[in-house]
């Protein structure tokens, strides 16, 4: 029996020197001779009864874990604007929104911890940090590149004009795939822009910590103190490294192009919202649904259903490029 598992586990430990004691008792027990041995035998079937019982608590409790360290109820979520200008940036900003939305409808916290704003508005990048119960779970399958087919405010010939906004959703987990070298880091602090009151316009506490060797980078401003921010950076530098070393390494055994799609690919094509149409198609599914209002308000419940229920398999479906496009728009 392996108790070196069971121990190395806070949450196992005392339950595992527990074990400990019982499997000692049990080696005294099988030592007694002759007419004690008799008499040992309702013990020895007490302590085999109580080992099952614990073992099977410890196992229980370490499937838990291991449960939720693939499934985080932590994740970073991060949103950039892609092609078409401030059309792409108003678009980053209307994602962030639905994805807060929905966070809030379900009682997750979300905390801002990078912003990057155009001068007329909307999101020229931004993260946040998304927790609660379900929450990688459910927002695994975001992560890709969407676009959005619309008539500006602006525009006077009424042409559709298609942009897009680049998702990141990465799990926030306890234990990384990636080995860190402290000496492949440079560290940058400056003064936090926004709303906050002096300590956030006088004080440099927004940190920015990049990964030399990848040139993978990661931001925060949402702290009051430089530490705080550093810590937070590090641990969105280290989610963005462990997603880094695990898309490598599929890239390393995937047999087609199909295979990687849907699995984590940035720059994949995944999803195209049509507000003519009213229509939001998504492409790895070939499944669309009506009132971009209602969904840009949040309410992508079933979207996110339907990705659950296709699970990985969504990827093997291919993606419909064409669908949602109207004739003569960019693809």
């Amino acid at each position: 029996m392996d108790l070196a598992k069971y121990k190395d586990n806070q949450k196992t430990a005392f339950l595992a020197v527990e074990l400990e004691r019982l499997l000692a008792e049990e080696v005294e027990l099988n030592a007694m001779g002759g007419d004690l041995a008799a008499l040992a035998e309702d013990d020895l079937k007490r302590v085999a009864a109580q080992k099952e019982a614990i073992v099977a608590e410890m196992d229980k409790i370490l499937d838990r874990d291991k449960a939720e360290e693939e499934l985080p109820n932590e994740a970073i979520l991060e949103v950039r604007a892609g092609v078409g200008g401030q059309e792409a940036a108003l678009f980053a900003e209307e994602l962030a929104n639905m994805y807060r939305a929905y966070a809030a409808e379900h009682g997750w916290g979300v905390k801002v911890l990078h912003e990057a704003k155009t001068d007329l508005g909307g999101y020229k990048e931004a993260s946040f940090e998304v927790h609660g119960k379900g929450v990688y779970e459910r927002l695994r399958f975001e992560t890709g590149v969407h676009r959005i087919q619309r008539v500006p405010a602006t525009e006077k010939s009424g042409r559709i004009h298609t942009s897009t906004a680049s998702i990141a959703v990465l799990p926030l987990r306890k234990k990384h795939t990636f080995v860190l070298n402290p000496a492949d880091i440079d560290m940058e602090f400056s003064r936090a822009g926004g709303a906050g009151g002096q300590n956030v316009n006088k004080v440099e506490t927004a940190v920015r910590i990049v990964h030399r060797p990848t040139g993978i980078e990661a931001r925060s401003q949402a702290e009051r103190s430089q530490k705080a921010n550093r810590d937070q950076a590090m641990a969105v530098l280290m989610a963005k490294l462990d997603a880094f070393a695990e898309e490598k390494e599929r890239a390393k055994y995937a047999a087609t192009r199909a295979e990687q799609i849907g699995s984590g690919d940035r720059s994949e094509k995944i999803r195209t919202y049509n507000t003519l149409q009213d229509r939001v198609t998504d492409h790895r599914l070939r499944q669309s649904w009506h009132n971009l209002p209602g969904i840009f308000g949040g309410a992508i419940e079933p979207m996110l259903d339907a990705l659950a229920a296709a699970g990985p398999d969504a990827s093997g479906r291919g993606t419909d490029q064409s669908v949602g496009v109207a004739e003569g728009d960019e693809a």
